[in-house]
């Protein structure tokens, strides 16, 4: 009786194996963590990722705070897009609330339809561009600025994105999900070490 069992057995799996590598290959890609680039981190935090949640949180919710500084406008959205992916696939990180991951994926996605950022664009290619304009901008070379823009942003568009960074608009999503990061990374803190 067991020796009948096994051929059907093998056969049944035989037949579910292209069932699974077709679910397989419609899953996204994994994501893996993003680098900051030295730029973000001028003053050599010793840890960035705490720096860029607390920086999200108190410029997202403060957005006039960064009226006429397209710079910083870009820096902000570089973080925002570095905490979603690093918050959620970080080593450190393990444990955080899912419900703070999907808030900030929703306040990535507001910021970058604000901004008409590809929503497709790899999140390490939007950061590094990000931070690339806000360097170019703060030496004064608006070209460099408009060429870091453009393989993140629809042809022939940079121009106009790089006009909108003149202020940071009320991102109510991005708010609430930097807030609700930064309570979280606060509370993972508090439960790890006490504090």
């Amino acid at each position: 009786m067991g020796k009948a069992r096994a051929p059907v057995a093998a056969w049944g799996a035989a037949l579910l194996m292209p069932v699974l590598l077709a679910a397989c290959a419609n899953l996204p890609p994994p994501q893996v963590p993003l680098t900051l680039p030295r730029s973000a981190d001028p003053g050599g935090l010793a840890d960035p990722t705490r720096g860029a949640v607390i920086t999200s949180a108190y410029v997202f919710g403060n957005p006039a705070s960064l009226r006429g500084d397209p710079a910083g406008v870009a820096e902000a959205l570089g973080r925002l897009e570095f905490i979603t992916v690093e918050l959620d696939v970080g080593p450190r990180w393990i444990g955080i609330d899912p419900t703070t991951i999907l808030m900030l994926q929703a306040g990535r996605a507001e910021a970058r339809a604000a901004f008409g950022i590809d929503p497709a664009a790899p999140p390490q290619q939007v950061v590094d561009s990000l931070f690339a304009v806000a360097v170019a901008l703060r030496a004064g070379d608006r070209e460099a600025a408009l060429a870091a823009l453009a393989p993140i942003v629809p042809p022939g568009q940079a121009e106009a994105v790089l006009a909108r960074m003149a202020e940071l608009p009320v991102l109510p999503r991005a708010a609430a999900a930097t807030r609700r990061a930064q309570a979280a990374m606060l509370d993972m803190g508090q439960r790890r070490f006490g504090f």
